[in-house]
This record gives structure tokens, sequence and C-alpha cells, in this order.
């Protein structure tokens, strides 16, 4: 049995998509369960020949034996929730728990204002406004929506009965570190904390039953919207490195910074993270495009990946070479 919960470094758009994806594949997940934000977080997946982009999901949906649930801190809106089950055929398989807060119009209207749109740069998904309205007792939640009563499940049961049972459980953050609401750049935050704690707390995992947390970097560092970022290059610099990024939820353009190691350490700090992962290796060193083991990396890229691993105290264990789920260097192989 092993729980690991996965948790973004910087400030999202880490790439944990790709990373949970294959560890649910690599570890035969029997639960991947989402804590987190909501929709306002968007992972992409991409998978024998097919590019998924997810919203409300786990991305552990690519191993069809994987039960797929969203914890009880999640916020739910329902239309994309039913669409997501329909566009990946899931349906079986998908649960959330009764005390998900719902986005309801009136959430998305709110995140329209001023306030949000301009000050913070929302995403407009209505999270923001939907989580004040928790905070406030006033939110609907999920046992109170006719169309998700099939999917309703006690999440933290599910998932603490399948660990009593030695099932392997794989827990997925959204945002970033530097986005939680407590330990992040704020006021350009998200509308909660979203560290390795309040994840678990999400899906009702007590601190003693995680295994592992994987810190999940870019080989540079990306923001979307408003708020500090240290080292910040221009957007010419930046498309001429091949580090120009689009969001996936908002489409907006991604700021860019090179990797910052005092922050990455304060993540790790932050997490309490046991592991790291680095993904989008390929961009900084092209050679190591396509790479599927330690040895037939560039030695540049090597130095770069044992500097970060010098500079923060734990290993590094996973590498992404390239955008497909299986595009990885999976180190504890080579250390095994």
């Amino acid at each position: 049995m092993v729980c690991t919960v996965v948790v973004g470094g910087f400030w999202g758009d880490e790439g944990k998509g790709k990373i949970v994806s294959y560890l649910a594949l690599r570890d035969k997940v029997k639960i991947g369960v989402r804590g987190g934000v909501g929709p306002n977080a968007g992972h992409t997946v991409q998978y024998q020949g097919e590019t998924l982009r997810l919203r409300m999901l786990p991305s552990a949906l690519v191993n069809p034996k994987t039960r797929l649930l969203l914890g009880a801190g999640v916020l739910v809106n329902p239309a994309r929730f039913l669409e997501e089950v329909e566009a990946f055929k899931v349906k079986g398989r998908v649960g959330l728990d009764p005390n998900c807060a719902i986005i309801e119009p009136k959430h998305l209207e709110a995140d329209r204002s001023e306030h949000f749109s301009g000050k913070i740069g929302t995403t407009g998904t209505g999270t923001g406004p939907c989580n004040s309205d928790r905070v406030q007792r006033k939110a609907k939640t999920a046992r109170e929506i006719p169309e998700l009563q099939e999917f309703l499940s006690d999440v933290a049961s599910e998932v603490n009965e399948a660990l009593d049972e030695g099932e392997n459980v794989l827990v997925e953050g959204t945002q970033g570190t530097f986005l939680s609401l407590y330990h992040g750049t704020y006021p350009y935050v998200t509308s909660k904390d979203v560290t390795a704690s309040a994840i678990c707390s999400d899906v009702g995992l007590g601190p003693t039953r995680v295994d592992e947390v994987l810190i999940v970097f870019k080989a540079y560092v990306t923001r979307v919207g408003q708020g500090p970022l240290p080292g910040e290059l221009s957007q010419e610099e930046a498309e001429r490195r091949g580090w120009a990024e689009v969001a996936t939820v908002t489409g907006r353009r991604r700021r860019a910074a090179p990797f910052n190691l005092e922050l990455a350490r304060k993540a790790v700090m932050l997490n309490g993270a046991t592991q790291a992962a680095i993904t989008k290796l390929d961009v900084l060193y092209p050679e190591c495009r396509g790479a599927d083991s330690y040895e037939k990396l560039p030695e540049e890229a090597k130095a770069f990946v044992r500097k970060i691993e010098e500079a923060l105290g734990i290993p590094v264990t996973i590498l992404g070479t390239g955008p497909e789920a299986l595009q990885i260097v999976d180190l504890t192989k080579r250390k095994a």
C-alpha cells in the first residue's frame, strides 16, 4: 500500500496531469482522488495519441481500472462535470462527495466583477465567489443537485478503506504552492490553501496515512495572471527560449522565468515533500526529447538535475522528456 500526494511546486502549470497519469499507470492505482479548488485548474494529459483536457476529473482516468473520486473540498460545476464524464466515458467509475460545494450561475457572474477579474486576475470560473459562499455556509452542495445523485459517495471512507485493504491511492492537487491563499503571493492567489496538507484535508486523509509527497516542478517557472514573478523574462525572450505557453483554462499567455531554487526549497518545506518530479526537461534541453533512460540524457541535463537534488535535499525521481504520459525517465527504476 502506498498513498502518494502530488502537489505543484510553483504557480501551477507544472505538468501535474502528466505525472499523475504516469503514476496511475505505473503503480496500478486503485483510487485516483482529486483535492484542490475546482474547474479553475486545467490538467492536460496526452496518452495513446489523444489529448485530454480535464477541469474536473482526476488525471488518473488514463488507467481504466482506477476509481476516480472528487473530495469534499473540491468545488463542482455540474455542467462541466457531467460533460467530462460523458466525453471520457467514465460514468461507472466516478464518485464525488456529497459535501462538494456547487458553482452556480451567480458565482460565474460575480467572478466577472472588477474585484476578481481586474485586481486579482481570476480565471472567471466562479470558484472564488463559490468558496466565499461556502465559508458563509450559503453554498449549495452536491447532495442538493438531482443530476449528481448517482455519483455521490463517501469519498473519505472509500479512500481510507482502500488503504486499509493495501491498495495504492493517488491524491492529485491543483494549482501550485505559491497560489495558496495562506502561503502564496497574496492577494494574487487562489481562494483556498492548495499545499499538500490542504489537499489531504480536501479528500479526508489524516497526515499519518500519507507515504509520499511528490512535488512537481517545471524546468523553468511560469505564472498566469498578475502577481510577482522573480526573474521574469520579457515575452520576446521567453519566446526565444521556447518557454512561451498558453494557459489551459483561460487561454492567457503564461509569464516565464528561469528555475528558482530559493522558491523550490520553500515549496519543499511547505509541502513536506519527500521526492520531486521535473517536467519539460526537453524544452530546456532539446536533446532530452523522448529519452526514456537516465543514460540517454546529455551531461548538461544531468548536472541540472543534480543541482536541484543537492539544493532541495530530496531525490528527483521522475523526469518529463516530452508531452506524452509515458515520455518519462523514471529514476526510481535506475536507483532500484
